[in-house]
């Protein structure tokens, strides 16, 4: 498996606090000069991560191996870009994404079967580092009842089988030999970012 160097990714269920904490470190990193920091997530804010976001928001309907498509089309871009993720990590950037590859293989691994998604994702490179934030499905959609508005997936019988499924895909990145770390993220929000930031340290970025 190809490794990209420099490159952190945030995983999680709906409600695990990925967004949050991608928040948190910003904040943590932002004056800081060195390594230079670049923070970012999936679906993208570009056109295609737009469409994904109307469809994950239930104002757009389409099949489900449609979407499978279009969130492989946001990270090529997202990934091969000429100020993408390549592009900044080579050129000595730090990058912090929230959510990647594994979502899609969990997501749409659950919606279209395994295939399609392992097929559309196989050319991208790992992360060097890829963060799970573990919480148990109810205690995570708790946390996002009093959101505004729910996207598709935002419903506790489909977020157990993603939970289970990331504990599955987990188990194949690390036999894969890509570095993997899981934080319990049922504590404060603190304590987890101050989790994530020591495993971030560990990183021979920070050491250079």
């Amino acid at each position: 498996m190809d490794i990209i160097s420099n490159f952190v990714v945030l995983e999680g269920g709906d409600g695990s606090g990925t967004t949050t904490q991608l928040s948190i470190l910003t904040d943590r990193l932002k004056n800081t000069q060195k390594p230079v920091f670049f923070p970012t997530f999936e679906p993208t804010g570009g056109k295609i991560g737009s469409l994904i976001r109307d469809i994950l928001s239930g104002k757009i309907s389409i099949q489900k191996e449609t979407l499978a498509f279009l969130f492989a089309a946001d990270r090529n871009e997202h990934l091969y870009s000429p100020d993408g993720i390549l592009a900044r990590t080579g050129r000595g950037e730090l990058v912090v994404c929230d959510r990647y590859v594994l979502s899609s293989l969990v997501y749409q691994g659950i919606d279209c079967q395994n295939d399609l998604p392992v097929l559309l994702n196989s050319r991208f490179p790992a992360p060097e580092l890829t963060i799970f934030l573990d919480i148990k499905p109810e205690i995570a959609l708790e946390r996002t009842k009093n959101r505004a508005s729910k996207e598709i997936y935002e419903y506790l019988d489909f977020q157990v089988k993603v939970y289970d499924k990331y504990i599955a895909v987990l188990e194949m990145y690390k036999n894969s030999g890509a570095r993997v770390e899981i934080i319990d993220a049922s504590k404060s929000a603190q304590e987890i970012a101050d989790q994530i930031w020591s495993k971030i340290c560990e990183m021979p970025i920070f050491n250079i």
